[in-house]
């Protein structure tokens, strides 16, 4: 199975990190920026707002998922490696994630990283059970997209 890399900025606050508890998980493989060296990114595609959609034919590649605030993600993109070819996820998900930054550009379809990942977790046909369990906004999101999930 491809993994999922997931890029930290050290600055993320872990006690309110969605992915906190998640560093264990199989098939997930942590990086905190800028302080670890770079994993091998090559074939990866990376998660970013207004690209092509990710779909199930994305399936066997891996996938970078950055973590941090709008404006730190956007820090850490720019710094990658070499470019990597960019997926969004489908439109018309909400998140429950209680947002307050000002800097992202839409408020409530800018999902937390637990949500992003849950997502292309469901489009990539990963393995998804737990992976919420300790996001305290769970039920609130799966509630947002139960027409979402009917037709997963």
């Amino acid at each position: 199975m491809s993994p999922i890399y997931i890029l930290r900025h050290r600055r993320e606050n872990l006690k309110k990190c969605s992915l906190t508890g998640l560093e264990t998980r199989e098939g997930l493989i942590f990086s905190t920026y800028p302080l670890d060296p770079w994993p091998d990114l090559a074939g990866c595609l990376v998660l970013k707002v207004g690209a092509p959609t990710l779909t199930k034919a994305d399936a066997g590649r891996p996938l970078l998922l950055i973590d941090g605030t709008w404006r730190l993600a956007q820090i850490m993109e720019s710094q990658l490696p070499h470019k990597l070819e960019e997926r969004s996820l489908p439109s018309g998900w909400r998140t429950a994630y209680p947002r307050r930054q000002t800097d992202c550009p839409d408020p409530e379809a800018g999902l937390a990283s637990i949500e992003a990942l849950y997502v292309a977790c469901l489009i990539l046909e990963k393995p998804t059970e737990g992976l919420l369990d300790r996001y305290y906004w769970k039920d609130a999101f799966l509630e947002k997209n139960k027409i979402h999930l009917s037709v997963q």
